[in-house]
């Protein structure tokens, strides 16, 4: 359950220089509004079991920053309270993402994780390409993303233009670092989850190697396959067990769910 947000957010590697992926950048945001909300249930499982360890949030409000229009964008994530003997979590994540070019202006990590914390706050300069963060300044490539912001990036990427197999690459800052990542897009499928059976669009993102996650292509994601393009479930295996992530509950999409076959 260490760092099971993040878990969701994803954390990715690719191998070539950002300056070939200038057509990613400049998109812009069809997928979601202002008041948009949804909720989803972390379960941990183990020889079968399927355990409900935990939730998190994410919200959209509209807000200025520095005399910018932005999306503030709240993911929350906490363990349940039988779950915190075990291993407390209280996981907060921010990010301001401009409304015009969905690139982030600030972002803001706040985290408890069995006993470790940390802090963080990472101002992003797009003119000069660097990332201002707590310890340094940072030289960062053209239309970076942060963790948060770099998923609701990816809902408004048209995945018509791709074939199964494909890569889509673009880059984040965590940690004092930039990952070139890609997700691997798998094509459509029909899944059932435990809110309801849905019409989706599946994709692996490449992780990279940590305490928990295995390195490659381990995790898989599904999102909506409508408009709003939500994440549903997120599945991966960890280092003991695996972990799933459900969507349980939304509030003001910008599109109906046309996705959603039949409600459980």
């Amino acid at each position: 359950m260490k760092r099971f947000l993040a878990f969701i957010f994803v954390s990715l590697v690719f191998s070539k220089r950002l300056d070939a992926y200038n057509e990613f950048c400049g998109v812009r945001n069809i997928a979601f509004v202002n008041g948009e909300s949804t909720t989803y249930k972390v379960f941990y499982t183990l020889a079968g079991m399927y355990i409900g360890a935990g939730e998190a949030n994410f919200s959209v409000r509209l807000t200025n920053l520095n005399g910018n229009p932005v999306y503030h964008v709240i993911g929350d994530g906490k363990t349940y309270s039988f779950y915190d003997n075990f291993f407390k979590v209280r996981d907060k994540y921010e990010s301001y993402i401009d409304t015009f070019s969905m690139q982030p202006h600030k972002f803001i990590r706040n985290v408890y994780e069995g006993g470790y914390t940390k802090f963080q706050t990472v101002n992003f300069d797009h003119k000069a390409n660097k990332a201002i963060a707590n310890y340094g300044t940072f030289d960062v490539p053209n239309c970076v993303q942060d963790v948060v912001s770099s998923i609701y990036y990816a809902r408004n990427i048209d995945f018509s233009k791709y074939k199964p197999g494909d890569k889509i690459p673009f880059s984040m800052f965590l940690d004092d670092e930039t990952y070139n990542l890609y997700i691997r897009y798998l094509g459509k499928e029909t899944i059932k989850t435990k809110y309801g059976k849905f019409r989706s669009i599946k994709f692996k993102p490449l992780l990279v190697k940590g305490t928990i996650f295995e390195g490659g292509e381990k995790m898989t994601v599904w999102v909506s396959d409508d408009g709003n393009k939500i994440p549903l479930r997120v599945e991966s295996p960890i280092s003991v067990g695996s972990v799933k992530v459900d969507m349980m509950s939304y509030r003001n999409l910008r599109y109906p769910l046309s996705s959603l076959v039949g409600v459980r």
